[in-house]
């Protein structure tokens, strides 16, 4: 029996799709870092989770984005032998019209990443198109669709090897993931496909990521293939690298690995990850000729009730009127609130910046004892000052950093995950600091900016120079004015506690 698809059934299940997923986590994610949350023993990192959830339900409950990277659109299609389709355009210009209106959406605007000319002038497409899509001809007469928002930060951490035949997988996984550094904004799940080609096989990793998280069903009626025991072998030695979320160590980096595996050649081993993030967003659906296919929102019930309480022993900081020598007596791991005055910028601007320097030419703000925000936020709606406003990889910025530092006084940085060698190098030599927001929780930090201004650069768009105007705003210093790094020295000290034992598990 032939099925009739209209060309707009497709197009308004993929705009109502990606709005949905932006300021809807999946109900099995949320369990399951529930679950984490109430089994975690780093206060840094049960923090970090906290503020994860807190963000999660705020965006369930005002519709806004999980995260400000609000990604790149990957859309994956099994397409039933007997369908047919009513339209007068390609698959792919129906499917990136449901992307054009769901990212220009005025009452959610979802901000656009997607660069055209990327090896050149990295032109933004503006409307967040094309998406990435994968189409299967499968028997029977319906269309399933799954429909990714996949971040830059995650994305950027994949990994590949074509590994010899004897080679262990498990040891080159475990080698990689401490690789990844925190960028990809953990606790989040592993994709993994092994075998094929060396595009197959990260074509698995990335189709991996579509199942739901049952690794605790696994577990619970034990391993029946080798692909599940090699899910719970990395399920539990992953973990036990002391990683934690953030990067800032503790008992759960993975919520779930997931693999998919295929025959391959008899001289290669190819094997890919690539993981999903704090702000894993995905949803599918399925079309039947009967309509659109639109989403059923969840309740709220599904997120638990988490408050958030810093205490009174938390270091409140002005950042009007915060000194070289203030930021001497801050400890690694340590909670701070800021307010005051704050700049951003990120890869762009920092590369005018640079440039400016070079050329001895005045910058377009004084920078002096000022702390910079790597970040670029979700346009504002409503009565909103910003938009989610979470930060953005750090280690981008660490070519720039010794520069930054040493010709414009910048006094301090803040952004997500770990820095390398070099900044840290130039944040000791300086005697600066770097702070570490939690990336997925974009929203939660917005509600912190009661005031925006553009300074500089602003044909950047979201990626010009802005002056922040900040009421507490949650921070951790991730390395001090003497260089010690708690993304160094945080998962080493858990990676210990967990092999020998030394854990507090409630009764």
């Amino acid at each position: 029996m032939t099925t009739v698809i209209r060309q707009a059934d497709l197009t308004d299940s993929i705009a109502d799709a990606l709005q949905y997923i932006s300021y809807y986590h999946p109900k099995d994610f949320i369990k399951a870092l529930a679950e984490a949350y109430e089994k975690e023993q780093n206060k840094a990192a049960k923090d970090a989770i906290a503020q994860i959830l807190i963000n999660s339900r705020m965006c369930a409950m005002g519709h806004r984005p999980i995260c400000q990277d609000t990604g790149i659109v990957s859309v994956f299609l099994k397409v039933g032998m007997n369908v047919q389709w009513e339209t007068d355009t390609s698959l792919e210009d129906a499917v990136n019209e449901g992307v054009r209106r769901a990212y220009g959406l005025p009452e959610n605007i979802l901000r656009a990443s997607v660069l055209a000319d990327p090896d050149g002038a990295r032109k933004n497409t503006g409307d967040n198109t094309p998406a990435m899509i994968t189409y299967k001809i499968v028997p029977g007469d319906k269309v399933e669709v799954h429909v990714v928002a996949k971040g830059g930060g995650s994305e950027a951490k994949t990994k590949f090897a074509m590994l010899n035949p004897s080679d262990s997988v498990v040891d080159w996984v475990l080698k990689m993931i401490p690789a990844m550094g925190a960028g990809w904004c953990p606790p989040g799940i592993l994709g993994i496909g092994i075998g094929g080609t060396a595009d197959k096989a990260l074509a698995m990793a990335k189709e991996a990521l579509l199942d739901p998280i049952d690794i605790q069903d696994l577990q619970a009626r034990g391993a029946q293939t080798r692909s599940e025991e090699l899910r719970l072998e990395l399920m539990e030695k992953v973990n036990n690298l002391g990683i934690g979320a953030q990067g800032l160590g503790g008992l759960t980096t993975v919520l779930d690995v997931k693999i998919k595996d295929c025959p391959t050649h008899a001289a290669n081993k190819p094997v890919a990850i690539i993981p999903n993030c704090a702000a894993t967003r995905l949803t599918n659906f399925t079309l039947d000729g009967s309509g659109p296919a639109l989403q059923v929102p969840p309740s709220l019930d599904e997120w638990p009730e988490i408050s958030w309480e810093v205490g009174d022993s938390v270091r409140r900081v002005d950042l009007n009127t915060v000194t070289k020598e203030d930021v001497k007596d801050w400890q690694p791991g340590e909670t701070i609130l800021l307010s005051g005055k704050m700049l951003t910028g990120r890869d762009a601007a920092h590369k005018k910046m640079i440039d400016l320097i070079a050329k001895g030419e005045e910058l377009p703000v004084d920078m002096k004892g000022r702390f910079i925000y790597y970040v670029g936020p979700v346009d504002p709606v409503g009565d909103e000052v910003v938009g989610p406003a979470g930060p953005t990889t750090a280690t981008r910025m660490d070519k720039f950093t010794r520069t930054m530092l040493e010709e414009t006084g910048l006094l301090g940085m803040i952004g997500k995950a770990e820095r390398g060698p070099t900044a840290i190098e130039a944040i000791k030599d300086n005697e600066s600091v770097y702070l570490m927001a939690v990336g997925g929780a974009a929203y939660l930090v917005s509600q912190a900016i009661k005031s925006a201004k553009v300074l500089g650069f602003p044909e950047l768009g979201m990626e010009a120079i802005y002056e922040f105007d900040l009421v507490d705003m949650p921070v951790t210093v991730a390395v001090d004015s003497k260089g010690e790094s708690v993304h160094e020295t945080g998962p080493k000290i858990w990676q210990a506690k967990i092999e020998e034992g030394i854990l507090e598990f409630k009764k």
